[in-house]
């Protein structure tokens, strides 16, 4: 805003105020007569107030960490295009074309008898169609493993530092409350929500996220299959709540299943 003329800036804030009365004025009709009043009264405006102090509060980030991590990466990757290229008996091979990487395997190596291919008749070689060759062609494998790295790399371990606040030394993200049909919130500009933790390696760049200084911690919960024990205790279903009592954590649907069926019926 500090490069935009003062006298537009005032018009456009002016502007989006009466906009956003005006909607008002619409919007709320819709929400008494839909029954929602009380979700958004009671739930969703109050969360406002909450997402704006976790937004402005930002998460500080570990960069050094990250560097270090981002040569760890890049060795890694060098170490998977000559392992991949060693495979294919092509020194020269460009694992990032999708072209020459579709010769090497289905022209090739030919493994497989019938090539899946693309609109542009080009081979197909997305991660989901090679995945149903992996664990049978060691090349396949290390080029799943290649993109895994490169995606860890590109996506968070590089992209993450740009994202610093100069001013707060912090990452703001924006948290959506209307965006998902489940109700669940959303996390843009960056997705913090998307933070990698299945293996060792996502992990790591979950550590680099950091207190914001030696007197805090960073604590992490999950509750376990909270939404089914919602879902049980407000239906007041037998069978689910049982489920959950005597220990049968590892499948409260079967129950819940079991009452889809039969409502069905």
């Amino acid at each position: 805003m500090d490069l935009v003329n003062v006298e537009r800036v005032k018009e456009y804030a002016a502007e989006d105020a009466d906009v956003t009365l005006q909607l008002k004025q619409v919007l709320l009709p819709m929400v008494e007569r839909i029954g929602l009043h009380d979700l958004y009264f009671e739930i969703e405006e109050p969360m406002i107030e909450v997402l704006a102090d976790i937004e402005m509060a930002g998460v500080r980030i570990d960069s050094a960490a990250l560097a270090e991590y981002a040569v760890e990466l890049n060795r890694t990757m060098a170490e998977l295009e000559a392992a991949i290229r060693t495979e294919a008996g092509e020194p020269s091979l460009n694992i990032n074309s999708t072209r020459q990487l579709g010769e090497v395997l289905f022209a090739k190596m030919r493994i497989a008898e019938k090539p899946k291919m693309t609109k542009t008749k080009q081979f197909c070689t997305d991660e989901e169609y090679l995945q149903t060759f992996a664990h049978k062609h060691r090349i396949v494998d290390l080029i799943l493993e290649y993109r895994g790295v490169k995606k860890l790399l590109s996506t968070y371990v590089e992209a993450l530092p740009q994202l610093v606040n100069r001013t707060t030394g912090r990452i703001h993200t924006s948290f959506n409350q209307a965006v998902t049909a489940t109700g669940r919130l959303s996390s843009t500009n960056p997705n913090l929500q998307n933070i990698p933790v299945r293996d060792e390696m996502g992990r790591r760049i979950r550590k680099a996220f950091i207190p914001s200084d030696d007197d805090h911690l960073l604590l992490s919960a999950d509750y376990s299959q909270v939404e089914l024990r919602l879902m049980a205790h407000l239906s007041g279903d037998e069978s689910l709540i049982a489920a959950f009592e005597h220990g049968r954590t590892s499948t409260p649907r079967r129950p819940l299943a079991s009452s889809a069926s039969r409502s069905r019926r």
